[in-house]
């Protein structure tokens, strides 16, 4: 089990995404994405295995939720500095993690 500190130091926070492109030089079938996160985390890439579920088109504007203190990570050609959650639905597509209602940029998930 893991402490509450544990958790806390995971800085999970609520972003829109404001663009999505297909990443064909990606290993497996993947998006880049551009979440903006508000004024104090600001606009951050991702590359999100998403393709099976949603089109670029779809993803534009949608809430989500990231992990915004990993290091960034060189995926390719693309640097992505933040995870987007998701969780594997039954049919092994990736499901997005996001709030029900809208809420502020940036908002901390606790």
């Amino acid at each position: 089990m893991i402490s509450y500190a544990d958790f806390t130091a995971v800085d999970m926070r609520v972003g829109r995404i404001v663009r999505a492109d297909t990443f064909p030089q990606a290993r497996k079938p993947a998006y880049k994405l551009v979440v903006d996160f508000g004024p104090d985390v600001g606009v951050k890439n991702s590359s999100a295995q998403l393709t099976d579920r949603y089109k670029p088109e779809e993803l534009i504007g949608r809430l989500v939720i990231a992990v915004v203190n990993f290091p960034p990570r060189q995926i390719g050609p693309f640097m992505s500095d933040v995870l987007t959650l998701g969780v594997l639905g039954s049919n092994g597509a990736v499901v997005l993690l996001t709030p029900d209602a809208d809420v502020p940029l940036g908002g901390r998930v606790f």
